[in-house]
């Protein structure tokens, strides 16, 4: 597969391509079922998988956080009646009293507020970029597993036609008198052997389905046609290029980077403890004798016990501080072992399957031709050609995980940079 589908979904939303080779053999799929391409699949997984909702969600939190950060005190009024010769005799008070009255934070810690409200976003952003990769990531792996489940069923189809020629080539041979009856046994036991292995493909086919239907939001019942084929990936690029770009791009990186900045703001803030939160007030009472008087006020905190601050919430987010520079500083080196061990998987898979293609594949297909030849004109015995089929389905079962895992292997080391591969590569997929 190209894997730049993943991160094509992720900043379009949705696409179609041209379309490619399907994978040949099989029945046809069923009247009713929804057909799609690599990159519909991951197009429905982001819009349509409960956890892209939850971090979606818990960005807009976020922002709305920022609101309430920087938001200004609602001013307060207080009416009250004083002067009660008795408790709750209102009628004869000897003074009524209307008071106004609104807090102003000092405008730096406005500022910080808001800064550490920002950073707050920030990182959900890069939570909610990181969610998305991860669903993309799962809904590509989940296609080429029902890609390579559907061509294992190809793969058993053609074993089943092929075992049942060796039962019927059997049975005339042992009708003409040239070989015992052990030889139809084993061609029938062999034949009942791959219609076991069928239904076995059709139970994994139908799990595969729903996987990949869980991932899109779709019934788990729901029958799907896939359109793109089951390919060998591209060559990977050089492994110290890849460490580079995961470290600029990788969105937990970012997070841990956007939570110290508002680590750093929050310090920042609760070391201003000294300065002024000025209280602005006005009062009338409207039973005074004479010209109704006015009031004003303005109060101001006096942080007299100042080491209460200094060794109290200053040093935890100071320790906090020091606290992520330790976990950056190790998330870094996750990743960078992480791209590695990505890296190796990915290496290792290509060239297991290119090896199947190219060698495995065509020397057992070669066998199982000359076995059969020679069994046709009776120089070998059913037992030949029961094994010779065998090791040539083995072949082709082999080719078809190999597939798999490579693409999956692709798909996990996408991940692992946080970008597409194909955005450091030219030229296109092999078949």
């Amino acid at each position: 597969m190209s894997t730049t589908y993943i991160m094509l979904a992720l900043a379009l939303g949705a696409g179609a391509l041209p379309a490619q080779q399907r994978d040949g053999g099989g029945t046809p799929p069923p009247p009713d079922s929804v057909r799609l391409t690599r990159v519909d699949a991951v197009s429905a997984a982001l819009r349509a998988n409960p956890q892209v909702d939850i971090a979606r969600e818990q960005w807009l939190q976020a922002r709305a956080r920022h609101v309430t950060a920087v938001a200004l005190p609602d001013p307060s009024f207080t009416y009250s009646l004083d002067d009660e010769p008795r408790v709750l005799q209102l009628g004869r008070a000897g003074a009524k009293n209307a008071e106004i009255g609104v807090g102003i934070p000092f405008p730096d810690k406005l500022r910080l507020r808001g800064a550490i409200a920002q950073a707050d976003i920030r990182s959900a952003d890069y939570r909610y970029t990181q969610i998305k990769q991860q669903v993309a990531a799962s809904a590509s792996k989940a296609y080429d597993a029902l890609l390579a489940t559907r061509r294992r069923g190809r793969d058993l189809r053609e074993g089943r036609a092929l075992a049942d020629s060796v039962v019927r080539r059997a049975q005339a041979r042992f009708d003409a008198g040239f070989v015992p009856r052990l030889d139809v046994i084993k061609a029938r036991v062999d034949l009942s052997q791959a219609d076991n292995d069928l239904i076995a493909n059709e139970r994994d086919l139908a799990n595969a389905e729903a996987a990949l239907n869980r991932l899109m939001g779709l019934p788990l019942g729901t029958h799907l046609a896939q359109a793109d084929s089951l390919q060998i990936p591209r060559d990977l690029p050089p492994l110290d290029i890849l460490e580079q770009a995961a470290n600029a791009s990788r969105p937990d990186l970012g997070d841990l980077r956007s939570q110290r900045a508002g680590a750093r703001a929050n310090t920042s803030l609760l070391k201003e403890y000294w300065l002024p939160d000025f209280t602005l007030g006005a009062s009338h009472d409207y039973k005074t004798p004479g010209s109704p008087g006015y009031s004003a006020g303005i109060g101001v905190s006096l942080p007299l016990f100042f080491w209460q601050h200094s060794k109290g919430d200053v040093a935890e987010s100071q320790h906090r501080e020091l606290e992520l520079d330790a976990t950056l500083r190790d998330a870094n080196a996750a990743v960078g072992q992480e791209v590695r061990a990505a890296y190796a998987s990915a290496a290792t898979a290509l060239r297991q399957a290119l090896f199947i293609r190219d060698d495995l594949l065509p020397a057992a297909r070669e066998a199982f031709r000359a076995v059969s030849a020679a069994y046709s004109l009776g120089g070998a015995s059913s037992l030949e050609v029961i094994d010779a089929r065998r090791t040539l389905l083995d072949a082709q079962t082999q080719y078809s995980e190999a597939l798999a895992n490579a693409n999956a292997a692709r798909a996990d080391l996408e991940f692992a940079v946080g970008r597409p591969l194909d955005s450091f590569l030219s030229g296109g997929s092999r078949e």
